[in-house]
């Protein structure tokens, strides 16, 4: 007798794996992010990770490592959620529209793509509130007098700086990350255990960040300069659209400059990304042992 497939989880269980593995994944590689935008800021040459990180800590203290917390936090839930609609929209317009049966590295590619670009018009007010509470010489009292300040002196539509570099930096993002990962499970030999299942995750996870960061991070150093700066009236801003941004920032600093912030970004989306997908796939065999069959 053929052993009986799965029943996919509710959509309920995967938002909320997603959710769990979110916050966990920024809990414990948050200050990474903190080091990763003071190097993207800086116009000057570089003090390396190890550097920013000590001057960070002798000059401001240990909790100004977790400064802009609150909103990458207060996102999570909104993000996985447009995430996961979004992953099961393009995936399934994507098989629709070629034919196939089953998702293939091209089709999971151009899936992560259209959900990065997706996911980039919810997360952008809560980037632009974390980077002006990171940035070193902010003033702000917290991230509702940020909105208020925003909101104040650029407009409600100030809330969305930074739109178009997000949507770049997402969609190179997750176009590298899933296609990878793809091909990453491809390759690792096929696992006979959970435990095994759950490092073939980590390990695809990993790489998959290690080269959606490798491919991103321009783009990130773009939105960060982009994002920190206050929209002035009647005042044109040196760092508006993100490829004529590129280039002034390897003409005046050099190519290197564009990766300024990638130690930190790496360290933390590489093994971050391992851990998001074996949190979510723990998560989600907890579900499944709670609800029974048809999901075990």
């Amino acid at each position: 007798m053929s052993e009986q497939p799965k029943k996919p989880l509710p959509f309920v269980a995967n938002f909320a794996a997603g959710a769990i593995a979110g916050v966990s994944e920024i809990l414990t590689f948050y200050p990474l992010d903190v080091v990763k935008t003071r190097m993207q800021l800086s116009t000057e040459k570089s003090q390396g990770f190890v550097g920013t990180f000590r001057n960070i800590v002798k000059e401001e203290g240990v909790g100004r490592l977790y400064r802009g917390l609150v909103p990458p936090l207060l996102l999570e839930a909104p993000k996985r959620a447009v995430k996961f609609a979004a992953n099961d929209f393009w995936g399934k317009t994507y098989l629709d529209l070629s034919g196939e049966k089953k998702m293939t590295q091209q089709l999971s590619i151009l899936t992560g793509c259209s959900a990065g670009a997706t996911e980039s018009f919810v997360v952008v007010p809560f980037e632009l509130v974390k980077i002006r509470l990171q940035d070193k010489n902010s003033t702000y009292a917290g991230p509702i007098d940020v909105v208020k300040q925003i909101i104040k002196k650029e407009g409600v539509l100030g809330m969305y700086n930074g739109m178009e570099s997000t949507f770049w930096r997402h969609l190179w993002w997750n176009g590298g990350y899933f296609g990878c990962i793809f091909q990453v499970r491809a390759i690792l030999p096929e696992a006979k255990t959970q435990q095994g299942t759950l490092f073939n995750n980590f390990i695809s996870g990993a790489v998959g960040g290690f080269v959606g960061t490798m491919i991103n991070t321009p783009f990130d150093v773009v939105k960060s300069r982009i994002q920190s700066a206050p929209r002035l009236p009647g005042v044109a801003p040196k760092y508006n659209w993100t490829y004529p941004s590129l280039a002034i920032i390897a003409r005046e600093e050099g190519v290197g400059a564009l990766y300024k912030g990638f130690v930190p970004k790496v360290l933390r989306l590489a093994p971050g990304g391992g851990v998001l997908l074996l949190v979510v796939e723990f998560t989600l065999g907890i579900f499944r042992q709670a609800l029974g069959p048809p999901y075990i």
